[in-house]
């Protein structure tokens, strides 16, 4: 995704840069459905996390684009075929119909705060049922005195004991999909809220302890200011970088994404 996107913004053309990303495609097509332990590493045994399905099928839709936009060499077609297989695959395992939400893992009950970046990739609109229906969901679970959790740590699928602090990126994610939404004033006061946990040289760290007031985790955290840099340029800017991620131009298989503006 990162480097589609610096193509998208005028990175010059470089044989180097795609022969490699081809290679990590082409990586991906012979792994993308095992299990893993997700984007936060969980200790609790490797499952089938959402997220990373999510984020295989941005791989290929990006490769596929690139393919297409820029004239790039590659097998478009095949690509295709998986970016389409793997968004049913996501649509049907991932999603459970009696939360109406996407979950964690295929299977699971419990949510995932990497659930709000489904939207935010492309990988549906901001206002398809199931993403609002998750958007929902995690308000209703995960936030913890107005900011949100990653996950719900008593389901104990990190294999850690005890509790942790909100994360504060998954807290700007959410105002990202209120953005996407059209809700500016929750994103504004969440955005806000989260201004006003710096410290005295304006720095944020990996979460935030609601009830001991105070920073904790790894600080400062270069997660937490990305996002609130993403965040910034959304709640200012007609298009930013979550919209624009956000935004597909074509119907991919049946569930596909269209234009979240």
């Amino acid at each position: 995704d990162a480097l589609y996107q610096a193509r998208r913004m005028g990175l010059a053309p470089s044989e180097a840069a795609w022969n490699l990303e081809r290679e990590l495609v082409e990586h991906l097509e012979r792994i993308w459905d095992l299990p893993d332990e997700g984007l936060w590493e969980v200790r609790g045994g490797r499952r089938q996390f959402t997220h990373s399905k999510v984020m295989a099928w941005v791989a290929f839709d990006r490769a596929v684009r690139s393919v297409e936009e820029f004239g790039l060499p590659g097998p478009a077609e095949r690509w295709r075929g998986l970016r389409e297989h793997i968004h049913a695959d996501v649509c049907r395992n991932g999603f459970d119909a009696e939360l109406n939400s996407f979950v964690q893992y295929y299977g699971a009950k419990q949510l995932d705060a990497s659930l709000l970046l489904l939207p935010l990739v492309g990988f549906l609109p901001a206002d398809d049922p199931r993403i609002t229906g998750t958007v929902a969901a995690i308000e209703k679970y995960l936030l913890k005195d107005c900011f949100v959790a990653r996950y719900s740590t008593e389901s104990a699928v990190d294999g850690l004991p005890g509790n942790e602090g909100a994360f504060l990126a998954c807290s700007f994610w959410l105002a990202d999909n209120y953005i996407l939404q059209g809700r500016y004033a929750d994103a504004r006061l969440m955005f806000e809220r989260l201004l006003d946990l710096r410290n005295d040289v304006g720095l944020l760290a990996e979460e935030y302890d609601p009830r001991a007031r105070r920073q904790v985790g790894n600080f400062p955290q270069a997660f937490s200011h990305v996002a609130l840099i993403n965040t910034a340029h959304n709640l200012t800017r007609a298009y930013g970088p979550a919209q624009h991620r956000a935004e597909s131009e074509e119907t991919v298989g049946s569930d596909a994404s269209r234009p979240a503006r």
